[in-house]
Formats: C-alpha cells, sequence, structure tokens
C-alpha cells in the first residue's frame, strides 16, 4: 500500500487525500513525524482533507502548520474535513 495522505506540517490535524476514498477505506498517513494507517468514515472526493484526530466543536483546524479555520461542528477522525464542518476565520475582522 502506498500513501494516499499528504501531511503539509506536522503541526496538521488534517492531512489530503490524493485519491478518492469510500467509506470505510484504508488512508495510509507516513511521513518524517508519523506513520499511521487508519479507515476513513465517510466517503471522501480526491484532493479534499480527512481529519488525523478527532477534532471538538470550536477547536482550530491546522493545514500548512497554520489555522485554516474552526470546527463548526464535532469532527472525528477519518471524517471529511470540509466548510460543511470547518468555519473559515480567514479575512474576517469579528475573529481573532
Amino acid at each position: 500500500m502506498h500513501n494516499n495522505g499528504i501531511i503539509a506540517h506536522s503541526k496538521d490535524n488534517v492531512c489530503t487525500i490524493v485519491q478518492e476514498l469510500k467509506a470505510k477505506d484504508t488512508i495510509m498517513i507516513k511521513d518524517a513525524n508519523r506513520e499511521e494507517n487508519f479507515h476513513v468514515i465517510q466517503d471522501i472526493p480526491c484532493f479534499h482533507k480527512v481529519a488525523l484526530v478527532d477534532i471538538a466543536k470550536g477547536k482550530e483546524v491546522f493545514k500548512y502548520g497554520e489555522v485554516i479555520g474552526v470546527a463548526s461542528g464535532d469532527i472525528k477522525k477519518g471524517e471529511h474535513v470540509h466548510v460543511h464542518n470547518v468555519e473559515s476565520t480567514r479575512g474576517r475582522g469579528d475573529r481573532k
């Protein structure tokens, strides 16, 4: 099995998948800091994000080592991470 998820930074709690995955498919992550296999819990389109850990509602979502938003609901490890469950914090004057 080859890596099918890319982690951009060691702080990231999501990774980008490089092939479409169906619920129960295995994702393999391997980089300098971690090596892990786990199942995705729902279908995820290619080049979308998957949660590497459980992310509680209101907690920050990290990609590229930077905050890309906050979870708008609880996100489980292996779940699709996208606009339906992440609220962007970029360019907003009402959030610090």
